[in-house]
């Protein structure tokens, strides 16, 4: 597969985006960019630094100062943030709730957009998140919208927690996604919702591996083009 193109992955929390993105990447030996890891970033530098998530101009100071750093390892990829591994710190639920109110300012996107789009330049590059195919990558040659049951996503979101050892309930979960889901599909700048050219694969009771097939042939489609 010699033909390098733009793959946006796009889709509610918890719907399996990152997973995927990241196994879909280095099969393809593509660049993986995480943007929900940036926002979650800027969320931690916010509560580290006491500023409020409804100050825009004091994100937007945190933003432009932030240095961020995503490093591949032979054991996933970690988040470094002005030298510091925040890679555990940004999964931990005080940042799970805040990156929403974080990530509506219009001066916040906008900023990371521009971020993005330098990453995704040159092509080679499965980028997942909320906006991607109608706003960051709005050319990407690829675009998924993942979904998957509210119930599944919490179950999800649970075995990852109680996997990295964050104390977590699963029923508080549910009410916390449900929430994001409204706050990401209903805030005024760049909504969560489905670009017009995305396809939609609902991922309740699929396997990992078999999202990845699925997509995986539908790059494969697109490149033969």
């Amino acid at each position: 597969m010699n033909k390098k193109i733009s793959i946006a992955i796009d889709g509610p929390a918890s719907a399996g985006k990152s997973t995927v993105a990241k196994i879909l990447a280095k099969n393809l030996n593509y660049i993986y960019c995480d943007t929900g890891a940036m926002y979650r970033s800027l969320t931690y530098l916010a509560l580290k630094n006491h500023c409020s998530f409804e100050d825009e101009a004091g994100l937007l100071i945190l933003l432009n100062k932030m240095h961020l750093e995503f490093v591949p390892t032979l054991s996933g990829q970690l988040v470094y943030a002005n030298g510091e591994n925040i890679s555990l710190a940004i999964r931990q639920p005080d940042v799970t709730k805040g990156v929403s109110a974080v990530s509506a300012h219009r001066l916040i996107r906008e900023k990371f957009v521009i971020r993005q789009q330098e990453i995704a330049k040159s092509g080679g590059i499965v980028m997942d998140g909320r906006d991607i195919g109608t706003k960051v990558l709005p050319n990407a040659e690829v675009k998924i919208f993942l979904v998957a049951s509210v119930e599944e996503r919490a179950q999800r979101r649970y075995r990852e927690n109680l996997a990295q050892g964050i104390a977590a309930d699963f029923e508080t979960l549910k009410q916390e996604i449900e929430k994001r889901d409204f706050m990401d599909s209903t805030r005024k700048e760049s909504p969560l919702t489905q670009a017009a050219d995305a396809v939609m694969l609902d991922t309740t009771g699929m396997t990992i591996e078999d999202v990845v097939k699925k997509i995986t042939k539908i790059v494969q489609e697109k490149v033969k083009s």
